[in-house]
């Protein structure tokens, strides 16, 4: 279970990741261009949402399965800390991408609100582009693309 979980958990970053680059973009190219909010950009910001959200539920899923998961017991927190592999796979990855996918959902609910199209553009852009910086500042990079 485990090798499957981490499998699709891997491949759905790429989707993550590049509909997320798609809604960064969108957002930003509107505003600036004044564009009017549409339809087609309420369903790349909700794509947007479900697939970080389909990805929060494999990562933690793949987070309880992980043989990883045992050092907190075997080794304890203090272990953990001191080597950086264990640290990123237990601590930095899980938490900055939870907190990446907050950010999303709170740019998401807050843009629906907002009446104005350069309104909704400009808070899609801040928090997801903030997103989009948190995923890829907790990518372990070494592993994903080798």
């Amino acid at each position: 279970m485990y090798d499957m979980v981490k499998t699709l958990h891997s491949y759905w970053a790429y989707l993550v990741l590049l509909i997320l680059v798609l809604a960064v973009f969108n957002s930003i190219i509107k505003k600036a261009s004044k564009k009017e909010y549409e339809a087609k950009d309420f369903r790349i910001a909700l794509f947007s949402l479900i697939v970080s959200h389909i990805q929060l539920l494999l990562g933690l899923i793949l987070y309880f399965v992980s043989p990883r998961f045992s050092l907190f017991s075997e080794s304890g927190m203090g272990e953990i800390m001191k080597n950086s592999i264990d640290r990123l796979y237990l601590v930095e990855h899980p938490l900055v991408n939870i907190i990446a996918i907050v950010l999303i959902t709170i740019g998401y609910s807050k843009h629906k609100k907002k009446l104005l199209s350069e309104a909704k553009f400009k808070t899609l852009s801040v928090f997801y582009t903030i997103a989009l910086i948190l995923f890829l500042s907790r990518i372990p990079w070494n592993t994903w693309l080798g």
